[in-house]
């Protein structure tokens, strides 16, 4: 067993992030004691050490100080060492000192502080002290420290862990590491059920289409496809369930619908009374179903719990998993209120504006309600990339998109993480979208291999 002397500063915090790295993505067993010093000592059975400098949290003497933003990183440099697996590793906190002795005892002195750093991406506590907000109230991702020093494209925190265990291993210890095996999660966010739920359905988008985006090409290519639905010579173009369940099956996975049903926005659709059927269509088939909560919800406790029973009670399942409408997240509202709610995973946490690893991991992880300085039963898998981010947000091309997400599949694999991957119902079968299809085929196919 490791023992770990940590300080006694800022306890519930390092305990938290010791816990996830050590125990939640190592699965080593180890002993925590309190220190007088001021860096974190790890000592292995054998008498071999490493050490590693706190850069963080002793700057504050008592709990909460640190959320301010003048405490966010001002520099994020990349060094590199013997023991980390990438050419470089961002350092968020602490400097690039290493030392390496071998007599009388090996013992390695880190100057990376791999703690706070991985404590940092993983609380998301930036988002807390930068109010920075866009129009639907999110925090945006190129407003992050992240995006900023250009490592949001990297799980850093993964990098970290491989760090860690390499010195372990250098060190001599005598436990196995806890064995990972990459995963697909396939998610599938059910804004709009179907889009012609009625004859007046898609009008308002026929005339956007004249009035405001002023494409006639596209307006006569909507106005033919309700047409033909509504005379039944095809069918919706939202009910797309079967046809996902069917590439989901060929492939070996199942996949995750999220339902939505809200009348509290102008974002919100209701689509209660077609979930019962759609739902048992679902489960029949072995797929799962879960919560996508509405436009409002991510800091209203009491409209959560509503909408969350409304929906209960139609499908007559408890709702255990999901993601929030427009990804609507904040710190630590959004986690506390999921948690109160008896919920298992969320799986919110990914920028609408940009892809990659929001929490700087593609592992799961249990959460930290910072502001009680408590690590909550509830666990966050990151939301890895969504089709609307690439498609919509940063408008690149079929090919581009295709280049874009297997890029990132090649990262999660090489950690054996999870692939959190979204793709709307109402991404196929439109003008738009019709693109696309094929991408999202030719994606899958590359995850199985």
């Amino acid at each position: 067993m490791l023992k770990i002397k940590i300080p006694k500063s800022n306890f519930k915090e390092r305990e938290y992030i010791i816990h996830i790295l050590l125990n939640n993505y190592l699965g080593l067993k180890y002993k925590i004691e309190v220190s007088s010093k001021n860096n974190y000592e790890i000592i292995l059975n054998n008498g071999n050490k490493l050490i590693i400098e706190d850069h963080f949290f002793c700057k504050f003497s008592k709990p909460l100080l640190y959320l301010q933003k003048k405490n966010l990183p001002k520099i994020v440099k990349f060094i590199k060492n013997p023991f980390t697996i990438e050419d470089d590793i961002p350092v968020i906190y602490g400097t690039d000192k290493f030392l390496i002795k071998e007599y009388p005892n090996k013992l390695i002195e880190c100057g990376i502080d791999i703690f706070a750093s991985s404590f940092f991406m993983l609380t998301r506590w930036e988002e807390y002290v930068n109010k920075i907000k866009d129009k639907h109230g999110r925090f945006p991702g190129r407003e992050s420290i992240a995006y900023k020093f250009n490592f949001l494209h990297r799980p850093v925190v993964n990098e970290y862990v491989e760090m860690l265990w390499n010195m372990l291993k250098f060190l001599e210890i005598n436990q196995k590491r806890k064995e990972k095996k990459f995963k697909i999660v396939l998610t599938h966010d059910v804004d709009s059920v179907y889009k012609y739920n009625y004859i007046l359905s898609g009008t308002k988008e026929l005339v956007g289409d004249i009035i405001k985006r002023r494409n006639f090409l596209v307006f006569w290519k909507n106005l033919v496809s309700k047409v033909k639905f509504h005379i039944n010579l095809q069918s919706d173009p939202f009910d797309t369930y079967d046809y996902l369940m069917d590439i989901s099956e060929r492939l070996g996975i199942k996949s995750y619908f999220f339902f939505h049903s809200s009348t509290n926005s102008c974002y919100d659709k209701d689509n209660i009374k077609y979930l019962g059927k759609l739902a048992e269509r679902i489960l029949r088939r072995g797929h799962y179903i879960g919560f996508h909560p509405g436009y409002k919800t991510y800091n209203n406790p009491k409209l959560f719990k509503e909408e969350k029973e409304n929906i209960e009670k139609v499908i007559g399942l408890k709702l255990r998993y999901g993601r929030q409408h427009y990804l609507r997240f904040e710190i630590p509202t959004t986690w506390q209120i999921w948690e109160d709610n008896n919920m298992e995973w969320d799986s919110t946490l990914g920028y609408a504006d940009e892809e990659g690893f929001r929490c700087g991991t593609c592992y799961s992880f249990n959460v930290f309600n910072i502001l009680k300085r408590q690590m909550l039963k509830l666990k966050e898998k990151p939301l890895i990339v969504m089709e609307v981010t690439l498609a919509c947000y940063k408008q690149y091309s079929p090919d581009q998109m295709k280049e874009k997400i297997l890029n990132l599949i090649k990262k999660v694999k090489k950690y054996e993480g999870e692939f959190v991957f979204l793709w709307h119902n109402s991404s196929f079968n439109t003008p738009f979208w019709g693109k696309y299809k094929y991408i999202y085929e030719e994606i899958l196919r590359k995850l199985i291999l």
